[in-house]
């Protein structure tokens, strides 16, 4: 095999292999890893799964994280919503679907972007959106291009705003607006553009 020697390849594999944890160890490894960044109960359940000599240590490791505040998959989800309408300035439906990428409950994670959402004007967080991803730019001159328009609405509709919403602001820089709308039946209210950035 490609001249290497003999055994190479098992010892590499094995260096690759991550060592097994105690429930101890694993209790600490799952310190280390929230003291990095906040984690949900799946996330943490899935690092650990990969670390741990036996999955029962698993539950008592997250037990214990529970027990003593470090572990808060309600407060995960309000903060972490929170803080990507605050930061990010993105759309409910985007932070509802990234809330359930990160594992956390879909109820839970419902209830979180329900509460951050709760007295924002949808409108006025696109107009904002906007101007700030694409500021430099005269919107009225740039979204008169079909193309410009277009891609706007599918970064729009990425970014988590309704279409309704989406279209309505759009309206103010171009009266070609209205023919996304035929695009919002083809693809569907609740289907993703494929092709937005974020």
């Amino acid at each position: 095999m490609l001249g290497l020697p003999e055994g190479f390849v098992s010892w590499f594999l094995a260096l690759r292999e991550p060592k097994r944890l105690n429930e101890d160890q694993l209790y600490q490894y799952a310190l280390r890893a929230l003291g990095a960044r906040a984690h949900s109960s799946g996330e943490l359940r899935a690092k650990l799964m990969r670390r741990a000599a036996q999955p029962a240590d698993i539950d008592a490791v997250l037990g214990k994280l529970r027990e003593s505040g470090y572990l808060d998959d309600k407060r995960y989800a309000e903060n972490y919503a929170a803080a990507r309408l605050e930061n990010e300035g993105l759309g409910r439906s985007r932070v509802l679907r990234d809330l359930r990428q990160r594992r956390v409950a879909p109820k839970l994670a419902e209830d979180a972007v329900t509460q951050a959402f709760s007295e924002t004007d949808e409108p006025e967080l696109i107009a904002a959106y906007l101007e700030r991803k694409f500021r430099g730019k005269n919107l009225k001159v740039w979204l008169r291009e079909e193309k410009n328009l277009a891609s706007a609405f599918r970064r729009l509709r990425y970014a988590g705003f309704s279409s309704g919403n989406s279209i309505r602001v759009l309206k103010q820089y171009s009266q070609r607006a209205d023919e996304l709308a035929d695009e919002v039946e083809h693809m569907g209210e609740g289907d993703e553009p494929k092709d937005a950035g974020n």
